[in-house]
This record gives structure tokens, sequence and C-alpha cells, in this order.
């Protein structure tokens, strides 16, 4: 259990695509409170000032805010892009749209891409660098200026300047910035170089354009969102949260706008490490379960996994260190159907919050995971939240008859049962995508469940799965929101040598960690939020000569040695490939230094008031209902979580229901709550 101390109010805001949730803390007075109000998707802002009012939040001595924000996700995702223009070496103008001559589905003779940036606004220069620095062709600075003049003619608000090699040598990048900010109309400038410094062209220019194409919504966003919380009265900072599963001040954020995408899974991670942490369970495969999608992580030793080649969509790598996080789209809302071949599919496609799940009564008349729910027993109708117009346990069976138990020759009830065994074999093989897939064994990990959704499959999951325990934390509809309080600030660093190992200068690869740990440190000093302490976290992007893929290395500090660094190459690659080829060299292609400004404990006890808890269980029980589960039906008690006594100990079947979440016991589990919440499912 964490320790509370005499700091000022922290509140934690996620806007996700339907609601917006706030967790308030009082570290002082170990005082939590709790709010969910409608996303605004026209402005963010109104939402997270309606979350803010709804949870009795005082802007004017409020300590901190931190927030998790889908603008740039969304605005990559949707393709509502600001206009960029792009300049870069002569020749090489349609790299962002050769890429790596993939294809959209791997098995498809057909597909569609359309580039973060239209040909016509990408214009050459002359200017060369090859792969090792050296200048080839000096830069023109005459036809950098009229290209200039050509894109802001073209009423381009936004700039990417991305060279050849400039990682390798970034002097032609750094005048043609200086030359640029001389002319260009606004300060939304991306130089290639200072964002990503490593090697492969296509990638590094694709993250450059994300990068400037959202640079102008972030920059809009977060000024009104300042502003707003200014006319409420509040003084200090806001801190956004980054992809990486860091935090940084929302007066530098913009200046690497893509770091911000896909933060709000990434705060969902940083949640599940920091209470498996408290909990004793540093080692989870984290499941979020939302309306739309559910996504997956892995975390060893309380550290999420990070990776630095996420591809958002087809042909649209960014290259940024992000939180490792695999998505499949199955969610709340996801549409249950039988197809040409007459089987029964659960997704990818969604019923969305409009119109939504047939249960939330906005119009929708397609079966969803969700109303299989409802039909099963498992979720009460009564407790759903935000619903329109009631929709009879009658109606929705008739749906359900006709839409798919008449195909495939079940009654209602029947096709529910195999839509929830649809749709948990599916989620079940995302979890396989972080663990199996990568040489790694489920049953040494506890399976961390939280979404709106996620506690509903969690223990069939971990079943199918054979992992072991389950792990649900106190607020799981809010998690994500949660994590913008317990995240820490961090920068991520990235340099290109790629060297062979025995070729290596060690003093470089010293001096190259030691400007990053640096820089990191004196962003972290710039940015003014209490820190405890800080981290430094190194590692090398290796290869065996002659291979594509590179292979993440954790190194045990900035100084390192010729042998040490070979062996532990080795060791990893064999720990993934179970192949030792000691005959081949190794290769170092970049080094990463990862700065993590560790900000102070919180009291996750506090999540739950301890006030409302009843002395036995029988007293938190608040009816039976009749509840399918693959074994069949059951009188299954159902329990109010508020309301469960402190460290109590029951077996499944049973039901949990609380304000942001439905919690599904299956028959032979047993669950017991810790200090400071948490439910521990032992799966039988």
């Amino acid at each position: 259990m964490s320790t509370s101390d005499t700091r000022g109010q922290v509140a934690g805001i996620d806007v996700g695509g339907t609601f917006t949730d706030l967790v308030l803390m009082d570290p002082a007075t170990s005082q939590v409170r709790l709010a969910k109000t409608p996303t605004t998707l026209d402005n963010q802002a109104f939402g997270v000032l309606a979350a803010l009012e709804a949870g009795g939040a005082d802007l004017a001595t409020l300590d901190l805010i931190v927030h998790g924000t889908t603008t740039t996700t969304n605005a990559v995702l949707e393709r509502k892009l600001a206009r960029t223009g792009l300049i870069t070496t002569s020749g090489f103008r349609d790299v962002l749209e050769l890429g790596r001559r993939t294809r959209p589905q791997a098995y498809g003779m057909t597909g569609i891409f359309k580039p973060v940036i239209p040909r016509d606004l990408r214009m050459e220069v002359p200017e060369r660098m090859d792969a090792g620095g050296t200048v080839l062709t000096p830069l023109d600075e005459p036809a950098l200026r009229a290209a200039l003049a050509t894109l802001i003619a073209a009423e381009c608000e936004s700039l990417v300047i991305h060279f050849l090699h400039s990682y390798a040598n970034p002097a032609h990048e750094l005048r043609a910035g200086e030359i640029a900010r001389e002319v260009w109309p606004n300060a939304n400038i991306t130089i290639g170089h200072t964002l990503l410094a490593e090697s492969r062209e296509f990638e590094r220019g694709v993250t450059a354009a994300v990068n400037a194409s959202v640079q102008p919504l972030l920059t809009r966003y977060v000024d009104r969102l300042r502003d707003e919380l200014a006319k409420g009265g509040y003084r200090n900072d806001v801190l956004i949260m980054n992809g990486n599963g860091g935090m940084v001040s929302s007066r530098f954020v913009a200046q690497e706008a893509a770091k911000t995408v896909m933060s709000g899974p990434a705060s969902g991670v940083m949640a599940a490490a920091y209470t498996g942490r408290q909990a004793g369970e540093p080692n989870l495969i984290t499941y979020d379960m939302g309306g739309t999608s559910t996504d997956v992580s892995m975390i060893r030793n309380a550290t999420p996994a990070v990776s630095s080649e996420i591809e958002v969509e087809y042909a649209m790598p960014i290259h940024l260190p992000m939180v490792d996080v695999r998505t499949v789209g199955a969610g709340g809302g996801s549409i249950a159907r039988v197809n040409d071949a007459g089987l029964l599919e659960v997704g990818p496609e969604s019923a969305g919050a409009m119109p939504g799940p047939i249960c939330y009564g906005r119009g929708g008349q397609l079966p969803t995971i969700s109303d299989a729910n409802l039909l099963l027993g498992r979720l009460n109708p009564q407790k759903l939240f935000s619903v329109d117009a009631p929709v009879s346990f009658d109606d929705l069976k008739a749906i359900f008859a006709a839409k798919l138990g008449g195909p495939l020759g079940l009654d209602p009830l029947e096709a529910a049962a195999a839509v929830v065994r649809i749709a948990n074999t599916r989620m079940a093989g995302a979890t396989r995508m972080v663990s199996v897939s990568l040489g790694i064994d489920p049953r040494d990990f506890a399976l961390f469940a939280f979404g709106g959704a996620g506690p509903l499959h969690a223990v069939a999951i971990a079943r199918e799965l054979a992992i072991p325990r389950v792990l649900i934390p106190a607020r799981p509809g809010i998690t994500n929101a949660l994590g913008c309080v317990v995240a820490d600030l961090r920068h991520d660093f990235v340099r290109t040598l790629n060297r062979p190992v025995a070729d290596l200068d060690m003093s470089e690869v010293e001096g190259v960690f030691a400007r990053h740990t640096a820089e990191g440190r004196a962003l972290i000093a710039q940015e003014g939020i209490e820190i405890t302490r800080i981290d430094a976290i190194y590692s090398a992007e290796m290869q065996f000569i002659g291979q594509t893929h590179l292979l993440r290395v954790p190194l045990p500090g900035p100084d390192i040695d010729r042998d040490t660094l070979q062996s532990l190459f080795e060791q990893v690659y064999y720990d993934r490939f179970r192949v030792s080829l000691p005959e081949i060299r190794a290769n170092l292609v970049n080094l990463n230094t990862s700065i993590i400004g560790v900000r102070p404990e919180i009291d996750l006890s506090a999540l739950i008031d301890a006030a409302g808890r009843k002395g036995t269980l029988a007293d938190a029980q608040i009816e039976t209902r009749n509840v399918w589960f693959e074994d069949g039906w059951h009188d299954t008690p159902v329990y109010r979580r508020d309301h469960l006594p402190d460290a109590t100990t029951f077996a499944g079947p049973a039901i949990i229901e609380q304000m942001d979440t439905t919690i599904v016991i299956e028959p032979r589990d047993t669950v017991t709550q810790d200090a400071d919440g948490n439910l521990i499912v032992e799966v039988g």
C-alpha cells in the first residue's frame, strides 16, 4: 500500500470515445472522487471541464491536472490532419508513398493507401549526405527558399524538413530549419532528426510527417483547454500523457505531438504496472476491453513492454517509443452476425456509441456482445450506464432469435452463449499475441482485467490460456484515468550508430548515453513538476549482420564493454528464438535512453471508500440471479463491490457490480480482496 503525503489534489482525466473519466485524489486526506461524463467530440476540452465539475474539483486550489487525450490518435485514424508540406532530398519525395512495398492485406492483390502528405505538397531540393554523414551535395539554399514559398502559397499549416541520412549528420536539416523559421508563418516546423535520429528513411519520414500533421491540432486543443481552465481559476500546469507511458508539460507537448498518439491505452497499462507492483504481482498481461476494441499488453517486473515499431495502421509506422499494445476488434459493442458461409462472427464491426448495443435503447438493432451478456444474466439491465430508452428482455430475445438463432438453429439464449464463446476465443487470441507468440508462457503471469467490459470476460480468457490468477483493480472502468495520476515524467531518446560490435568505439557509446541523460534531466527540470528521483533506462537495438529485424537489448548501465554487449545480445536472441549463432557477428543499430522522473506515490486503498464496507459477505449481497456459465445456468449471488468486507474470501459463481463495471466470477474460482481493494481471482 502506498503512503500519503501533504501534496495538493491531483486530477487524472482520460478522454475516451464515449466517456471522459476523472479520478480526483487528495494525498493529504486520502480522499478520492470519481466522475464519468459524456465525451464532447467536437471539443474535448468541454468534456474535461464537465468531468472536473462533476467530480467537485475546485480549480483554484487544484495542484495538478494530468490528461490523456485522443486528439492526435483520432486525427491520425480518421485522417483529419492539418495541411502539411514536406521538403526533402532531390529524388526522394516519394519515399513516404513507396514505403516497404508491403500490402494492406498480406494475401490480397488490392488495397488502398493514402500517404500522410499528398505528392503535390512534397518538395525536393538539391542536397545529399551519405550514410556516414559525409556531404556529397551541399544544401541549395535558394532552392530551399523557393520550395518554402511554394508551400506557403499552397496554404500549408505545418512543415516537415526530412533529408536523407540526417541522423548521421544533421547539418543540412539544421540550416534548413534556420531558413524556414525566417519565413514560415507559424511555429509548426518539424525537423526530422530532432524527433527521431535513427536510420530507415521511410519510417523516420512518416513519423515526422505524422508529427507535423497533428501538431497544429494538438496546439489548438491544448491552448483551448489551458484557456478554459484558467477562466475557471486553475493556475498550474497541465501534464499530457504520451504513448510511452510518461507525461510531458502541455507547454512543450506539441513540439513532439506524435508522441501523444496511443496515450489512452498507455495510461491504462501504466496504472496496471503500478497497481500490480503494489499488489505483489509484477508480471502481468493487461486486458482492457472497452466498447469497440480490446487492448492487450505485457508487463514484466512491473515494467511495461515498450516498442519503437508501432504501426497505427497500414503504412503508418510511428517509430517512437510507445507502450506495446496489441488491439483486436472485439468490445462490448462488437456486432455478432451469421456470415454467408453460415458461421457466427463477432466483430470487428462495432455498434459504437450511437446507436450502440440494443440494450442501451439508442436505436441499435444488431446483436452485440453486451446484449449477449445481458441475455445470459451477466449484466443487470437496471444498472447499465447512460441508457436512453430501456429495451425489454423479450424484445432483445426476439432480435437474437431472428438475427442469430434462426440461421444457426439455436434458441436465443444458446445464440447469446455462442456469441460470448466466440468473443472470448478472439480475445484470447489477442492475448496470445503478446505472450505465446513471443515465446512467453502466460502461466507465469497474472491477467490484469480492466475497461468497462474487461472483468466480464477475464476469468474465461484466463482459463482458456491457463493463466492462474486474475487481478481486478478497484476501479476497472476508470483505470486509464488512474494511469494519468500515477504515471511518471518520461523522455525517450534514440541515436543510430549502425556498426558491427567489433568495430564500435565504446567511448562514443558512452558519450551518446551521457548526452541523452543530460538532455533528459534538463527537460524534466524545465517542466517544474515534483518528483522523488530520476531513473535512467539504457538499451540497444541490435541484429546479426545481414538480418533485417531488430531486437531490443536491455543494458545494465551507460558504461558497457564490448564483450558484455555481445553476450547480452546473444542471450536476448537465444531467449527469443532458442538458437545460438556464435559464428555470425553482431551489429549495433540504435542506442536508446529513457529518462524517468518518478513522481510521489499515492494510496490506492482510497479508491474504494472504507465507510461503505459491510461487516459480512451476506450483507454485501443485493440479489440472486440466474446466470449462464460454460457448465450451464446457476442461481448466482450478486454483490455490490463497495460493500464487500475487508480481506474477504469467497468462491464462485458470483456477479460483482460497481459503478464502472460488472465482474463475472465463474464456478470453481476463488476470490480474495487485498488491502488496496483489488480482487485476486484464483482460476479453478
